[in-house]
Formats: structure tokens, sequence, C-alpha cells
């Protein structure tokens, strides 16, 4: 699961982000100083940080550099009250990939995130149990691969990759499954199953450099056999 870091001393904002972002699939750890964030920094690898600008303790800024310095894979999305352009050009000359104001909604923080993660992630590493954890995000019509990297969904794939989903690791059939995409369960349109999993698997393997686990039950359906968990 990719960790997130939030730095932010208003307490209803960095309960709101952990809070979405928790919902979203990600590891969130949120503190509210440049002093706890540098505490756990010595204790914690994050995959990305989110870092308001005037913590109550010292300059945002530092901490920017200093998550740069000591990790430098980090995707950080600067969230501030500043938005003035000086001020962004700050952020961004102290290592910051992305720069928000703080009217900016949860949705739009998400997708900056995930824009920052995309770019970053091939140099991710994901610790423990989890590294075998799909994510299927209904909400932008994406799969997560366990590397963090993601790749955009058609309609047809979607629906798929949720019936397999919600058939939790058990075989699901192909007539159910024609039917999830919007097919008549006969054989040519079967056949048409085969194809559309033909193409994910390309895709996905293409966009995240990893194999799907899709596996075909011979005569029977499909079935994803690794963790695959929906996100909305």
């Amino acid at each position: 699961m990719i960790r997130v870091l939030v730095v932010e001393d208003e307490l209803s904002l960095r309960g709101d982000l952990e809070d979405y972002l928790t919902a979203k699939g990600y590891r969130v750890t949120g503190v509210a100083t440049l002093a706890e964030s540098c505490a756990i920094l010595e204790q914690t690898r994050f995959d990305a940080a989110i870092v308001d600008i005037g913590l109550p303790d010292g300059d945002g800024l530092g901490l920017v550099e200093r998550i740069r310095e000591h990790s430098p894979q980090c995707g950080i999305v600067v969230l501030t009250a500043f938005g003035e352009p000086e001020a962004r050009v700050r952020g961004l000359e102290s290592g910051a990939d992305a720069y928000l104001v703080k009217r900016s909604t949860l949705r739009e923080i998400d997708a900056t995130l995930r824009s920052v993660l995309r770019r970053v992630s091939t140099a991710m590493v994901v610790e423990g149990p989890a590294v075998s954890e799909w994510l299927l995000d209904r909400s932008d019509w994406s799969l997560v691969a366990p590397n963090g990297l993601a790749v955009r969904l058609t309609s047809t794939e979607m629906a798929f990759l949720i019936a397999l989903a919600e058939s939790k690791g058990n075989v699901c059939q192909r007539e159910q499954l024609a039917q999830s995409i919007g097919r008549a369960p006969k054989t040519a349109d079967e056949r048409n199953l085969d194809a559309v999993v033909r193409r994910l698997r390309r895709k996905i393997s293409e966009a995240t450099g990893t194999d799907v686990p899709v596996k075909v039950v011979y005569g029977v359906g499909y079935a994803f056999p690794a963790s695959l968990r929906l996100v909305n």
C-alpha cells in the first residue's frame, strides 16, 4: 500500500485529508508540526507527502528540502494558503512536484497526488504483504498495480474487473462476465470476451510493467486470484 505523509497543522483539514485518502486506498500518517515530521521521517519511508508551508514551528519549504534529500523518489505536493506566483516558484524550487492552494477540493488534491505518483513510481518500493494488492478505483476508472503505477480503463474493462473483484478470488462464469460487459452470453460473444481479456492484459502490462493476475479456468470462466480491492 502506498504510504502518504500529511503535514498540516489545521486539524479539520488534516482530518479530512486523512479520511479521504485512506478511503482511496492509501496508508496515511498525519502530523501537525515540523518536529513531528522530522521524527517520523527517521523511522518511516513514505512514497508521497502533502506538506503545508506555514507550520507553527518552522518553514514547510525547509521540510520539503529535507524530504527530497531523505527520499529522492518521494512525490511531494505542497498545499498552502499562499497562492502568489512567487510562493509557487519557491515551493517548486525547494523540490516539490506540485503546488496547490488550500481552496483546492479533496478530489483535486487526490488527482494531483495520483499524477505525481505516476511520475515517480517507477522507483517505488512496495513493502510487506500488500505487495499482491491491486486497487480498482470506481471514481476515475483506473487500476493501480502493486508497484503504484496506474492505468485508465474503458467502461468494458472496468465492468469486467468489477465482476472479478466482487467474486473475491472465486471463478466468475463466462456467461456472467459476458453479461457484465453488455454482451449476450452466446459463443460469439464469449470469444469477444476472450479478446477483451487479451487486450486488457496487454494494456496493463504496457502501462504498469506488471502482468495482471487474471486466470482463465477453461470451459468455466475467469478469476482474479490476487487481492483486488474496490475503492470509490
